[in-house]
């Protein structure tokens, strides 16, 4: 345990934001993994789906969470994976 208190306080600090940097990965990860889901059985709101985890995957970048690079890694990954599924199921 730190014995300076401005250590004492990143301590705590830095454990808020893992705290929050965990939660807003785990609404990512559900976001991306509906999607995907939703692509695979070939379902309606498909579109919906790939809306909202794009909205999140933002989100991330925003709060800091990801790196915008990472961010669009991850959008266009799932644009891909859609597209893929969708034209398979057709």
């Amino acid at each position: 345990m730190a014995n300076i208190k401005s250590k004492i306080k990143a301590i705590a600090s830095n454990e808020k934001a893992r705290v929050r940097n965990n939660a807003i990965k785990s609404r990512v990860r559900t976001a991306i993994k509906k999607a995907k889901v939703a692509a695979m059985h070939n379902q309606d709101n498909v579109a919906a789906l790939v809306a909202k985890a794009h909205k999140e995957i933002n989100k991330a970048v925003t709060k800091g969470v990801f790196h915008r690079n990472n961010a669009a890694r991850k959008t266009s990954r799932l644009d891909l994976f859609v597209q893929k599924h969708q034209s398979l199921n057709a």
